[in-house]
C-alpha cells in the first residue's frame, strides 16, 4: 500500500471483513489509506482498523505529525500520546492510534477508532507495517 506492506492484522480481521482502498488529500497532504470493516446489524458498516500513508511536505518529523494529526483528528491539545519503539523508530501511541515517521515527508497511522481491536493489537498491526523495497 504506497510502499508499505502491511504483514499483521489482528483476529478481529477475517471473512466477515470487506476491505477497501481509499486516496484523498486534506491540508496539502495526501493519503492512501486501506480500511477494514464489518457490516453491522441493521444496516451499515463499523470501520474495524485503519492504515494510512500520508505523505507531505510539512510532515518533518514526529513531533510535525502529532500537530497536523491532532488538527486532523480534532483532538485536545494535550492529547495524550506515549512513546513506543516501532523496529527502531520512535513512534507515538494513544488508545485507538499509533503513528510514526518512516521518513522525512512521509508518516504512517494505524487507527482502531472504535476500540475494536485492542491496544495490543493496534501495536502488532503497527510494527508489522514496513516499507515495500527497505535500503
Amino acid at each position: 500500500m504506497d510502499g508499505f506492506t502491511i504483514g499483521h492484522l489482528p483476529d478481529q480481521i477475517d471473512d466477515r471483513t470487506s476491505v477497501s482502498d481509499f486516496e484523498y488529500e486534506w491540508g496539502d497532504v495526501s493519503f492512501s489509506s486501506r480500511v477494514w470493516e464489518r457490516t453491522v446489524e441493521g444496516g451499515g458498516a463499523r470501520v474495524v482498523l485503519q492504515v494510512l500513508v500520508m505523505r507531505g511536505t510539512g510532515l518533518t518529523d514526529l513531533a510535525a505529525v502529532r500537530d497536523f494529526l491532532a488538527e486532523y483528528h480534532e483532538r485536545a491539545p494535550d492529547w495524550e500520546l506515549t512513546e513506543f519503539d516501532n523496529n527502531g523508530r520512535t513512534a507515538l501511541h494513544g488508545e485507538t492510534e499509533a503513528f510514526w515517521t518512516p521518513a522525512e515527508g512521509v508518516a504512517v497511522e494505524v487507527r482502531d477508532a472504535f476500540g475494536l481491536v485492542g491496544q495490543e493489537e493496534l501495536l502488532a498491526t503497527a510494527r508489522g507495517v514496513g516499507a515495500e523495497n527497505p535500503g
